[in-house]
């Protein structure tokens, strides 16, 4: 009966994960009536100090549970096949809170009018929220998001990490999931103060997450992800290719 329970608890944490993201990509992109960018409900002090408070949250969220000092403690308390569904039942718990209390902050820093402009930066807007769920498949998606661990359960299988891997965008940069990210949040043509404090503030918390992930991936990889570092860049790819013979499983916002 556990394997059963188990196993529809990830199902179900994945397809709330699957309908968080959509939600989260109309909030951003304003196709909501509540979006990031609609129509100030409170003063520029008050709306600035609990903007920064659920970005705070959602950072301490996403990357203290994903740490594995706090996983080693966390699993005496939560089952280990679903350790992983539960962060990310929390993760979306997180971001619906911080798009539900969201305050707007409608200044205007830049509004692009040209038609050819305008599709351009939606065409880029679209492409970074295309690219997360992408990119994921290019490492192990379900495993990124716990399904492969109660599947592994629900069949009497034991979980074992993934390998070591070079897998397509992976060989040019090391962390396209977190480019995709920061494409989805800043191309905008229609940038207000609110939209600007959220994609810089995440832009720095994954820049930030991006080394700490790596100190992580050199204690499990060891001179693989060492030498792995030193011939592909970090975010943005060189212009000649080289050869990059393997890549990890780096996380990304839901890591």
């Amino acid at each position: 009966m556990q394997r059963y329970l188990f196993l529809a608890y990830g199902v179900g944490c994945y397809l709330l994960f699957l309908a968080t993201y959509a939600c989260m990509a109309g909030f951003v992109g304003g196709l909501w009536d509540h979006s990031i960018d609609g129509p100030a409900t409170t003063t520029p002090a008050v709306a600035m100090a609990v903007n920064l408070g659920l970005i705070v949250l959602f950072g301490l969220q996403h990357s203290v549970m994903a740490r594995p000092g706090f996983k080693r403690v966390w699993t005496r308390v939560v089952p280990r096949p679903i350790e992983r569904s539960t962060y990310v039942l929390l993760s979306c718990v997180v971001t619906v809170v911080l798009m539900w209390q969201w305050r707007a902050m409608p200044g205007v820093v830049w509004h692009v009018t040209s038609p050819a402009g305008r599709v351009v930066l939606w065409a880029l807007f679209a492409t970074g929220w295309l690219m997360v769920p992408v990119v994921s498949l290019m490492i192990h998606h379900f495993d990124l998001f716990g399904v492969r661990q109660v599947w592994l359960h629900f069949k009497g299988q034991r979980y074992q990490p993934l390998p070591f891997r070079t897998p397509y965008l992976y060989q040019r940069i090391r962390h396209p999931l977190y480019v995709g990210w920061a494409l989805a949040f800043w191309a905008t043509p229609s940038m207000t103060v609110g939209h600007l404090l959220f994609a810089a503030t995440l832009t720095l918390y994954m820049a930030a997450a991006a080394i700490i992930e790596e100190k992580d991936l050199i204690d499990a990889y060891g001179r693989q992800y060492e030498e792995y570092r030193r011939r592909v860049p970090m975010f943005f790819p060189r212009l000649s290719r080289g050869k990059a013979s393997a890549a990890a499983q780096p996380g990304g916002m839901s890591a």
